[in-house]
Formats: C-alpha cells, structure tokens, sequence
C-alpha cells in the first residue's frame, strides 16, 4: 500500500484451503483481511481436533505428487508435515486385489504406460485390463476446457466406462472403487467430465502421479496452526464462530458480510466454502437470492461421509499403511489407514490405531456407535484377518451428512466460476469452474490464490500469487490432442453437431 492510504478492507468466508490460500496472499499484501469461519477453528472438516487427549479428525487426506501449490506453501512455511511416499494396497471381500507401488522410483515410461504396467493386479486378467485402451480417447478428448465439460458433463460414469468397451469386471474391480474413494459416489451418480478430469489428474497424466504422502498427525496440527500463526503475523484477523447470513449490496457491489448482529465493511469478499456451506448463506441472503447463478447453486448437491477412528489392544501387522476397499457395499466405498505408521503421536502405541472413512455412507449415518464399530472390524478382518481377535477398546465415530462435492451428470452448468456478477464478490473452492486441471484441496487451495488475484486485479494494489501450473501433457498426449481439435473442428465444418449441449 501506498504511505497514508487506507487499507483496503477484503472479508474471506471459509477457512479451508481456499479462505486460508486468499486471505494469507492477500495479507502480504498489505490488505485488511478478515477472515470469518462458521466452525470453532480454522480448517474446516480437514483440521481435526483434540478429545480426551487424542486427535480425531474428519478423515485422512492425502497429497498427491502433483500437489506443486500445496508443496511450494510449506516449503515457504518452513515446516515439515509429511511422510515419505507410501505404498498402497486395495482390498475387496474375495481379499488383497491390488498393489501399488512408489512410482517415481521405477524407469518412467509414456503415460499411461507405467501406470498399466507397474500396478500389480493381484487378480484382474490382463485381457479385462487392455479393454481399457479405447478409453485413452476419451482421455485424450477430454482436455479440462468448457466445451469438453459440456460434452462429458451429461453423460454419467457408468455409461462412459460402457460405451468405450471397457469390461464389466474392470469397471466392477477397478474403475468404479476409484470413483467412490475419488469421487465418493457410484459410477451412475458420477458426471463423466469429473471422471475424466479426476483419473487423469491422479492417475494417467504421469507416471509419478499416483504417489502419495500423509500428514504426521492432523492437518489442523501440523499444517494448519503454524500456517494461521503466519497469517496472523502478516496482520490478518482470524475470526472462528462466526456463521455469515447475508451481504450487504449497493450498486452491484458488496459493501458489507453479515454475522447475525454483526456487520463486516468490505471492498471485495471472497467465499471460500464448500457447496452445503454455501447453499447454507444463500438460504439466509436476500441479496445472494436475487441473483439466479446463486440461486442454482440449490441443484448442486454433497455427499455423506461416515469417519471413524478404532483404537485395539494389540498391534497387528498391516502390510501397506493405505488401503481402499470395495465390493463390501454396492454404493460405498472405504478407505483404511495405519495411523501406526503414518501418525507420530501413535509411533509407540502398544495397541494398533486405525482410521476407517466411508463415502457416500447413507445408510450406516442413523446406525448407533457401537453397531459402526462391529461393521467396520468386521470388515477389517476381510480385509487383515488378525483383526478377528483383536478387541476396540477406545473408538470415535463421527458422521458428516452432506460433506463433500458430488459431481453429479449435469451440474457443471450450476457451478459458479470464480468471478460473480456482483463486481467484487469472488468464488473458490474445489467445486469452483477453473481451468488450472488440479483437483481436491489442491484444487481448492489454486482456487484460493485465483481469488485473491482477482482481488489484487479489482482493487489495484499488491502483486498476484504466483500459482504453479499442472505439469504439462507428455509430447505425444499433446500431439493427440491436436490431431483429435483438427479432426472434431474439420467434422464441425462438414457435419451437423449431433450432440446435444
């Protein structure tokens, strides 16, 4: 800021990846930021939180290998929260089916190459595996920009993997567990573009994609705290417990957030949370109610999520400290975490700790503690057999109705991009419309960033965040991609579009 100018005055809503990512860019840059979080501490569901003494959280969070934002902020932070890159293993109730291993340290070969070749099915045949080869179409015509969302985006998950031939068995044991653990909902509830754009930012863009760390304990603890300490050192306020209901808008901008009896003065506002958040202030704003992009936001929808937490009287030995696991229900998926071995605080526990999280859980929610807690041992022993003899003696369950994004077919035209049509009102988050092709609290954190650069653009003061790119297509994903634009622009030319939008 300029010597004797005021502080130009930037309220953030939501204090996740993307509140946090704005309002500490913005805080560097001299702005006024006031950052407001309807919880009781900053982080959101990913934060976790002390009870008797040990840590729960709302499920465990992995961070992929292209995480270049997130890797950069710590590197910046100065903290070191991570694991190594772990192996993991995936589990149905016929037992162990897959393997991964670290694939940054294996010879790199052309995308997706390495990835067909190095993960180790224990029992899918290889012939239902090549009947994925004429998906690589679709992967190769889905290049993350708006036209390719609306051709995808009405088509589900299920019927994308069935038109390309893909096998009923590959789909069954392979495609359809990554959507429930990567999208949390069944293959028929799944939009095809977010298939798309999530398998290929996770999985088939690189090799090393799919390499994976864990936090040391919670993300609240190791990642979070040091970053709000940073954040508040920069001068910005840091305000949980305050639930926003409303603007205040004067000639298409906003001039102030509602707290309840509060009111927050602002030159631009930034909402930074998730769709059941957001649907929540829209339910309680005249003024984001007059406005119909806000108003659709009612067609988005979440998805419930089930976290639970078993502490056991011995250790058992679990091979690999990640694992997925399907076919134990047909709309759920799971995912199983050794906090033995990733977790410091549990390094020399004399029992084994284990965090146990379910995605699209409608059906075990209205289930008491104890009646969870016997399902989920039940099915650790599926899966690690020792698990039969050993006995929980502390546990936490935790539901979350409605928790994260549901990409659902059709809902890409609802999504809201990044600027509104009030002039200072900005978007982010991971269900937030953007082109950068990262995804989950990578994609929120991005988000996060971009809003504050829009800010930094509207108001005129400060420099932009510098936001690391995904790493670009291999050489020959980028010549197909050009050949398929020159074959769909030279059909356009000479045929009718047979597509509906």
């Amino acid at each position: 800021m300029t010597e004797g100018s005021q502080q130009k005055r930037v309220v953030v809503v939501g204090a996740g990846w993307a509140g946090l990512g704005a309002t500490y860019h913005l805080a560097k840059q001299g702005y006024d930021v006031t950052l407001l979080e309807a919880g009781p501490y900053p982080g959101g569901l990913v934060a976790g939180w002390q009870t008797a003494g040990k840590s729960i959280e709302a499920g465990i969070h992995g961070f992929w290998y292209p995480y270049r934002n997130i890797f950069s902020l710590i590197g910046e932070l100065g903290i070191n929260p991570f694991t190594t890159w772990t192996r993991s293993s995936q589990y149905s109730p016929a037992g162990l089916e897959v393997e991964s291993p670290i694939f940054q340290d294996l010879p790199r070969l052309p995308s997706p190459l390495g990835t067909f070749l190095y993960t180790q099915f224990k029992r899918l045949p290889l012939i239902d595996r090549l009947s994925a080869l004429p998906l690589l179409y679709a992967v190769v015509d889905f290049d993350n920009s708006d036209a390719a969302w609306r051709r995808y985006d009405f088509v589900t998950a299920r019927e994308l993997f069935k038109d390309f031939g893909v096998s009923a068995r590959l789909y069954r044991e392979a495609f359809e567990p990554m959507l429930l653990v990567g999208l949390f909902a069944p293959g028929e509830q799944c939009s095809a573009a977010a298939t798309l754009g999530m398998l290929y930012y996770f999985i088939l863009a690189h090799q090393t994609d799919f390499d994976v760390v864990w936090c040391r304990g919670t993300v609240g603890e190791k990642i979070f705290r040091p970053w709000v300490e940073r954040i508040e050192k920069a001068g910005a306020k840091v305000l949980p417990k305050h639930r926003v209901t409303d603007l205040i808008i004067e000639n298409n901008q906003a001039k102030g957030v509602v707290c309840g009896d509060q009111v927050f003065d602002a030159d631009a506002v930034i909402f930074a949370v998730g769709i059941t958040g957001m649907k929540k202030i829209v339910s309680t704003s005249a003024s984001l109610q007059s406005r119909e992009e806000f108003r659709n936001l009612s067609n988005l929808g979440a998805i419930d999520v089930l976290a639970t937490r078993l502490w056991f009287d011995r250790k058992i030995n679990i091979p690999r400290p990640s694992n997925a696991c399907f076919g134990f229900d047909a709309t759920t998926g799971w995912t199983f975490f050794d906090l033995n071995a990733l977790h410091d605080e549990y390094k020399d526990e004399p029992g084994t700790v284990i965090e146990a999280d379910f995605y699209h859980a409608n059906q075990f929610l209205s289930l008491n503690d104890q009646e969870i807690v016997s399902i989920v041992q039940r099915y650790l022993a599926t899966c690690v057999p020792e698990f039969r003899q050993a006995k929980v003696i502390d546990s936490s369950v935790i539901r979350l109705p409605n928790a994260v994004s549901h990409f659902a077919p059709g809902s890409y035209r609802y999504m809201l991009p990044a600027k509104t049509n009030f002039e200072n009102v900005f978007m982010s988050g991971d269900w937030i419309v953007n082109r950068h092709g990262s995804w989950s609290q990578e994609k929120a954190y991005v988000t996060g960033l971009e809003a504050a650069n829009l800010v930094v653009s509207y108001l005129g003061e400060g420099t932009p965040a510098k936001i690391i790119p995904v790493e670009e297509d291999e050489p020959h994903i980028q010549v197909a991609r050009s050949l398929n634009q020159t074959m769909r622009q030279w059909g356009k030319s000479i045929l009718p579009d047979f597509w509906l939008p």
